[in-house]
């Protein structure tokens, strides 16, 4: 009774999602389909977030696990194939990728030239030899974490550098490239420390930037469960997330009918203050001793000059940056000296800053200082969004790494060159955001676009489309229609892909965890002549470079796991992964790691200009860019809610549903106000809305992550 968020029954009358409603708008969605849905619920591996599971089932408990994502993306795993004939005049199609998807799905390769009102269908012989003379100039190929497995990406990056290029990028970057920077230099591994598991029982949990209950709902009933286990839980953000409150979890009878409390210590922080936050705890620690001198000593380095960092910076400095007291500072490190385990969890509220690396850094400090690290119950984890984002990098599908995330050098190009049988490239390849810039300044001559929409995902969604149509040929490889696909250039081809489920000979996802997991093909219906994207890079780059077309083409997937297994050691495992359930966990529950490396972490340089509000683009009803509902259920905001704080809205005489108009250097958004539970001077907006306030320049240093953040000033709109 303790853990119960409310005396009412199923929360009756609370504001939450109703995730019984979910269920029921699931099944109708699915109408003509349910068997085949109902297959892909239970015998495939979940392609929302990166949780992994086997059906309904996972490796951290025994019990059901049925999330709202996964439900909302059923509907476009089971669409049929659209009429070919919508697509002949593309100028009477709605403008937003939501409606576009419920078009259907892409049946047949089609061809759009300079001047077609639209597209026409062509076969796959000429749609290949149509792009493949065309890539042996300046190329850009990008993959999106759209249930992309490991195969795809494995076999999209190996295609590429046979074409002589380095420039495949993955939405990796776009999340948590900084995780990977500071967790390569930090512990020589950019991947989570830790298992699921080690949350449950564990003394404390602290979220950083990180919103489960929206992006990993999954992950809540983790939370149940360490909950009842005792587990206290820490929240340090912007936003007191009303998920991250409470939450019932619709799977489990007791949090279904009384809700679970799940927050017991909120840390309110300035947008880009957890910096000034996480370096205070740091100072605190030190200044009362609750170090593990043992661990520093023995398994750390460099502690000296992160002490230095942190004793140079004033309490006054620390709290004007982060928005936080002094006392906010003790009371955290007070958990975490007196913690004998705990687990620091973060995500992109931490990541898209233009120093994010910096931001990863300085909760990596906090763990090694404590060591909390390769013991159960502890652990650092960048908890991935998407089910294809961690082997995306590991595969190699990055502009600055090879496979097994190995920097590109020449004792490394001439290891794989030795492996495959051909050259790869020594200079760096684009990363997504060089890929438009690139294409803006009309020296990019093919772009190849697997899934993903630049449109709705970069900054300046309007410096973007100039990008777009200034690129010679466009190949956009996905499942359904989207909104980057009718930006008119000289020639655009749409390729149709397959889902994961519906892949001869299996796929395979990596989770969050590092747990490959095994997602076999499931019998249902096919669309078209839709390809794996696999079979569509590789033959594209062996009609490009025919001398090596025995070295790209593939028999099927257990082939690719094979070149996997012997391209990246530490995947040894996956060349036997053949049936449902089947997975190996690189690294073990606690990944091995030598001596970790402290970080002397200075402040950013954050002057916020006078009359200027923090705005941060935040996530609603939606899984990445695809808006299921206008509506959250957590906080009831619109997509054209401008969140913020209470004492901001009467200190400006707001009114809730005032409209007010929000100003960058960059551009403007309209939207209405909605009072929020957010540190004062800090505003949010929906993403992808509130692109149009970014600023496309700014990027961390070493990741090139996008900083989806700003300073915008705030009138009444009218």
């Amino acid at each position: 009774m303790r853990t119960w968020a409310s005396w009412k029954p199923f929360g009756i009358g609370e504001r939450k999602p109703n995730n019984y409603l979910e269920l029921w708008k699931a099944f109708r969605a699915v109408k003509g389909n349910r068997r085949y849905a109902w297959r892909l619920l239970t015998q495939g591996t979940c392609d929302g977030c990166a949780l992994g599971t086997k059906g309904m089932r996972d490796w951290t408990m025994d019990e059901v696990h049925l999330c709202n994502i996964r439900l909302r993306l059923l509907p476009l795993n089971t669409a049929p194939a659209l009429d070919p004939a919508l697509l002949a005049d593309v100028s009477t199609l709605p403008a937003k990728s939501a409606q576009l998807r419920e078009l259907g799905r892409l049946p047949h390769p089609m061809i759009r030239r300079a001047g077609d009102p639209g597209f026409t269908r062509i076969s796959w012989d000429e749609a290949l030899d149509t792009i493949a003379p065309r890539l042996n100039g300046n190329i850009g190929v990008y993959l999106t974490s759209r249930g992309v497995p490991n195969e795809n990406y494995f076999a999209a990056q190996k295609a590429v550098r046979a074409l002589g290029s380095n420039s495949v990028d993955n939405a990796a970057r776009i999340c948590h490239s900084p995780s990977t920077v500071a967790l390569k230099q930090a512990i020589g591994a950019a991947a989570t420390t830790c298992s699921y598991t080690d949350w449950i029982g564990s003394d404390l949990i602290v979220f950083i930037g990180s919103n489960p209950s929206n992006n990993q709902p999954v992950a809540m009933k983790y939370l149940y469960h360490a909950k009842k286990a005792g587990t206290k839980v820490a929240m340090v953000n912007a936003y007191r997330e009303p998920g991250m409150q409470k939450y019932w979890v619709p799977s489990n009878v007791e949090s279904a009918v009384f809700g679970t409390k799940i927050t017991d210590h909120f840390f309110p922080v300035n947008i880009g203050g957890d910096i000034g936050f996480l370096n205070g705890v740091l100072k605190h620690l030190i200044e009362n001793d609750w170090l593990d001198k043992t661990f520093i000593a023995d398994r750390t380095k460099d502690f000296e000059e992160a002490r230095a960092a942190v004793e140079s910076q004033s309490w006054e400095e620390l709290e004007a940056l982060s928005g936080a007291t002094k006392a906010d500072m003790y009371e955290l490190a007070r958990l975490l000296g007196e913690a004998k385990s705990a687990v620091l969890v973060w995500s992109m509220g931490v990541t898209q800053h233009t120093y994010g690396e910096d931001n990863v850094r300085a909760i990596v400090n906090l763990a090694l200082a404590r060591g909390f690290l390769g013991r159960d119950h502890c652990g650092l984890m960048p908890i991935r969004g998407h089910s294809g984002v961690q082997g995306g990098a590991e595969m190699g599908a990055y502009a600055t790494g090879l496979p097994g995330g190995l920097p590109i050098t020449e004792e490394h190009t001439r290891r794989f060159a030795e492996l495959w049988g051909f050259d790869l490239p020594l200079a760096p390849g684009l990363t997504a955001t060089d890929m438009i810039d690139a294409a803006h300044a009309g020296d990019l001559d093919v772009l190849v676009s697997s899934g993903g929409n630049f449109l709705e995902v970069l900054p300046d969604p309007a410096y973007c489309r100039e990008a777009l149509e200034r690129v010679g040929l466009r190949v956009h490889v996905d499942i359904v229609v989207s909104s980057q696909m009718l930006v008119p250039g000289e020639t655009v081809i749409l390729l149709p892909a397959q889902t994961r489920y519906e892949m001869e000979g299996g796929v395979t996802e990596t989770s969050t965890e590092r747990r490959i997991i095994f997602s076999p093909e499931v019998k249902g219906p096919r669309v078209g002549e839709a390809w794996p994207e696999w079979k569509i890079f590789t033959e594209l780059a062996a009609r490009a470079r025919p001398e090596l077309a025995d070295k790209l083409r593939y028999g099927g997937t257990a082939e690719i796991r094979r070149d996997i297994e012997r391209a990246v050691p530490f995947y040894d495992g996956i060349a036997k992964l053949a049936k449902f359930g089947d997975n190996v966990q690189y690294g073990g529950r606690h990944l091995p790691f030598g001596t970790a490396t402290f970080a002397a972490v200075g402040l950013p340089s954050l002057h916020r200009p006078d009359g200027t509000f923090l705005v941060a683009t935040r996530r609603g009803k939606q899984f990445n860019s695809m808006v299921h509902e206008r509506v959250d259920g957590f906080n009831g905001a619109t997509r054209e809610a401008v969140l913020m704080s209470p004492y901001d809205a009467d200190r400006l005489g707001l009114p809730d549903g005032t409209e007010v108009e929000l100003t960058t250097s960059s551009g403007s958004l309209v939207g209405k106000v909605l009072r929020a539970p957010l540190t004062p001077g800090n505003i949010q907006v929906h993403w992808p809305e509130g692109n149009v306030l970014l600023d496309k320049a700014r990027r961390s240093p070493d990741a090139k992550i996008p900083d989806y953040n700003a300073f915008a000033t705030l009138t009444r709109h009218g």
